[in-house]
């Protein structure tokens, strides 16, 4: 039987990214729609694992050719990325050329024509997430954390608190991380252990 744990430390959860080596679900705040996730409704790792991109497709089951996005916080993306005229990007709306050190440090989120999606990020714009991307700078020196869609192959986006842990128990995601401030019930069917196959 298993079932995923539920984090709401920080600490613990980017020594879980960074240390542990461990996919993990972020739910907190309003829902999100649209082709990105913004992290509110995300799955997270680490960008400097080689291994990154196919490990996360394996749990999403999806194609192994698609991309995946990073999100970077504003004041560190022209270190990383060609950023030309434009200041931010925080809707994920733009695919931006590579600079040298991100093939070098992340590059599971650089695809095969150079580019990565990113997204910026203040932390006036996501507090808890800007916070979470800015420990894990503070703990391997890079301001970056792969992001991609809370969801599995063919599957809607991640709505409700549910939603969340049902699709981390149905997947290789064994750790939820919902930040400290948020208000949250969690009712006992969703978390109660479920028998695998």
């Amino acid at each position: 039987m298993r079932t995923t744990k539920i984090v709401r430390d920080l600490d613990e959860i980017v020594d879980l990214i960074i240390d542990k080596k461990q996919v993990v679900g972020m739910f907190q705040g309003k829902g999100e729609w649209g082709p990105r996730a913004l992290g509110n409704r995300s799955i997270l790792f680490d960008p400097t694992n080689p291994e990154a991109k196919q490990i996360v497709n394996t749990i999403k089951k999806r194609e192994d050719y698609r991309p995946f996005a990073g999100s970077v916080m504003l004041e560190h993306a022209p270190e990383y990325f060609e950023m030309l005229q434009l200041k931010e990007s925080p809707w994920m709306s733009f695919a931006i050329q590579a600079k040298e050190i991100a093939y070098q440090k992340i590059p599971s989120i650089v695809h095969a024509d150079g580019t990565c999606r990113i997204q910026t990020v203040t932390e006036e714009q996501n507090y808890n997430y800007y916070n979470l991307i800015k420990k894990m700078y503070e703990t391997n020196g890079v301001p970056v954390v792969f992001n991609t869609s809370f969801n599995l192959g063919g599957e809607a986006l991640v709505e409700t608190l549910y939603d969340a842990i049902d699709t981390c128990n149905r997947s290789d995601i064994n750790f939820l991380y919902i930040p400290e401030d948020q208000n949250i019930h969690i009712p006992y069917d969703a978390i109660k252990p479920k028998l695998t196959k």
